[in-house]
């Protein structure tokens, strides 16, 4: 099993690649297309704003290369804002695979910004599974509404998406990598079971 971190220099992709190794499973970070195209499965991290991460997968020519992949991808955080069609973050246009759109939360008494920190989730879909009410840690500013593509939610403010899936394309608002065991099962999950 060929497991790639796809290194858009605007992640923290160290934890990731810890986190697979602690299942058991070496994780290669790399951005080098060959590398890419001989993957089992894919993880797109994403920290900072939309517009820093498509500038960066234009410069290292990745955008086709995502847009046309058929292997398994698990986009996380800023990652799966990105396989949407537009951000409301700087107004930007992201990777157009998966047709949502990313907003700002909605301001409301007693709820600051960012969402930082635990929230459970409500999902009945295979990604995961046996974790149903399950906590896992965020830090987003931006969310993506309940759509047709969302496999997950969640509440803070609103009801909010906290995860999508369309074909082989998976997205996570929160970060597996970082949620202690609940993170541990997804992203096992992922490797062993889907796709």
């Amino acid at each position: 099993m060929k497991l790639c971190i796809i290194d858009t220099g605007c992640a923290n992709l160290a934890s990731l690649k810890f986190c697979c190794g602690r299942l058991g499973h070496e994780a290669l970070i790399t951005r080098d297309l060959k590398e890419l195209e001989m993957a089992d499965k894919l993880f797109l991290p994403g920290v900072g704003t939309a517009r820093n991460v498509m500038d960066s997968l234009r410069r290292l020519d990745l955008v086709s290369f995502l847009q046309k992949n058929k292997k398994p991808l698990l986009g996380i955080c800023l990652g799966m804002q990105i396989l949407g069609i537009f951000s409301e973050e700087l107004r930007q246009e992201t990777l157009g695979i998966i047709p949502f759109k990313t907003y700002e939360f909605k301001k409301k008494d007693g709820f600051t910004l960012p969402h930082m920190g635990w929230n459970d989730i409500k999902s009945s879909h295979p990604l995961f599974k046996g974790l149903d009410g399950a906590y896992f840690y965020f830090v987003h500013s931006f969310c993506v509404d309940i759509n047709d593509y969302s496999i997950a939610s969640c509440e803070y403010s609103q009801i909010f998406s906290a995860a999508v899936a369309m074909d082989n394309f998976y997205g996570v608002q929160f970060h597996p990598e970082r949620s202690a065991e609940a993170g541990e099962i997804l992203i096992k999950t992922f490797i062993k079971d889907i796709g």
